[in-house]
C-alpha cells in the first residue's frame, strides 16, 4: 500500500507539476472535475497486487485520464441534451427500479425455493414432450483413440479397440497413459459426433450414411493414427435420450419453478397491499 500511495503520489506531482497548486478538504483528493473528486484510493483499489511500480504508473495514469475525460463529456452531455436528458433520467430510474426488483426476487428464490427436482418430475416432463427434443445433432456412444504413428504395438491397439470387451478396453487404457495424445472412453453416455469427428483429419461429407453403415474408423496421417470406435448411434431427427435430455429438462423445470413462484408471490404482495390498504385507486377503471 505504502509502494501504490508513492506511485500516486509521484503521478500527481507528474501530472500537475505545470499548475497552480489548490488545497482541497479532502485529504485523499487525487483530481477534481467540476463537483466531482477522485480519490487516491478509489485508484489504489483498480491496481491488482503484485503489480510492479512501473505496471502500477502507466495504470493508474490510464485510469486519470479517463476519469477526467469521462467527467468533461459527461458534464457537456448534461448541459446540452435539454429535453433528451429528461427522458434519460426516467430510463436510468426505470432500469434502477427493474435492477432493484430482480436482486431481491433472486434473493427469495435463493432463500425460498429449492434447485432440487424430482427424477420422476422430469421423466414426466420427457414422456409428455418427447416433441420438444428432437436430435439437431448426431449421437455416438464409443471410445475414440488418437496414438503417435510411431507408437509401439500399434497393432495390438488396433485389435483391442474394435474389440471393446472389458478385457482390451483395459488395456487401451493402460497403454494409453503413456503413448495416446487422445483417448476419450464414452460408453456410457451420448456425445455429438461432430466433436470427434473435428479431431480426426478426414472428410465424412455425409455422416448420416456414414454412421448407419460403420462400426469403426481408422485414419492414418503423417503424425498420427486415429482410432474410433462405435458403439451406439442416434441420427438426426429421432427422439433425445432421456439421459441426453435431462439436464436441460431439469434447467427447464428449474426456470418455471421460478416464474410460477415470483408470480404468485407478487399476486399475494398485491393482494396483502388492497386489503391493507396500501394501494387505494381514486378512479376504478
Amino acid at each position: 500500500m505504502v509502494r501504490v500511495y508513492f506511485i500516486l503520489l509521484t503521478l500527481s506531482v507528474s501530472l500537475f507539476a505545470c499548475k497552480k497548486a489548490i488545497q482541497t478538504d479532502e485529504p485523499d483528493a487525487l483530481v477534481k472535475v467540476n463537483d466531482r473528486i477522485l480519490t487516491r484510493n478509489e485508484v489504489e483499489s483498480l491496481i491488482p497486487k503484485g503489480t510492479t511500480s512501473a505496471d502500477s504508473l502507466l495504470l493508474a495514469e490510464s485510469y486519470i485520464k479517463k476519469w477526467v475525460k469521462d467527467e468533461l463529456v459527461l458534464k457537456i452531455a448534461q448541459r446540452n441534451l435539454g429535453s433528451d436528458k429528461e427522458t434519460i433520467d426516467k430510463l436510468v430510474d426505470a432500469y434502477r427500479r427493474s435492477l432493484l426488483r430482480y436482486r431481491y426476487q433472486e434473493k427469495l428464490i435463493q432463500e425460498k425455493l429449492s434447485d432440487e427436482i424430482q427424477e420422476s418430475d422430469v421423466l414426466t416432463y420427457y414422456d409428455t414432450n418427447k416433441e420438444k427434443f428432437v436430435l439437431d445433432k448426431n449421437l455416438i456412444k464409443g471410445l475414440f483413440l488418437k496414438v503417435p504413428a510411431d507408437a509401439p504395438n500399434l497393432s495390438e491397439v488396433k485389435t483391442w479397440y474394435k474389440s471393446g470387451n472389458v478385457a482390451s478396453l483395459e488395456k487401451i487404457e493402460k497403454y494409453s497413459i503413456q503413448n495416446a495424445a487422445i483417448y476419450e472412453y464414452f460408453f456410457d453416455k451420448w456425445v455429438d459426433f461432430d466433436e470427434i469427428r473435428n479431431n480426426i483429419p478426414n472428410q465424412i461429407s455425409n455422416p448420416e450414411s456414414f454412421l448407419r453403415t460403420n462400426k469403426t474408423l481408422e485414419v492414418t496421417d503423417s503424425s498420427f493414427c486415429y482410432l474410433l470406435n462405435i458403439r451406439q448411434v442416434l441420427l438426426k431427427g429421432q427422439v433425445e435420450p432421456f439421459e441426453y435430455a435431462e439436464p436441460r429438462i431439469r434447467e427447464i423445470l428449474i426456470n418455471q419453478r421460478k416464474l410460477d413462484f415470483i408470480k404468485e408471490f407478487e399476486e399475494e404482495l398485491y393482494n396483502d397491499a388492497l386489503d391493507g390498504g396500501d394501494v387505494i385507486f381514486y378512479n376504478k377503471p
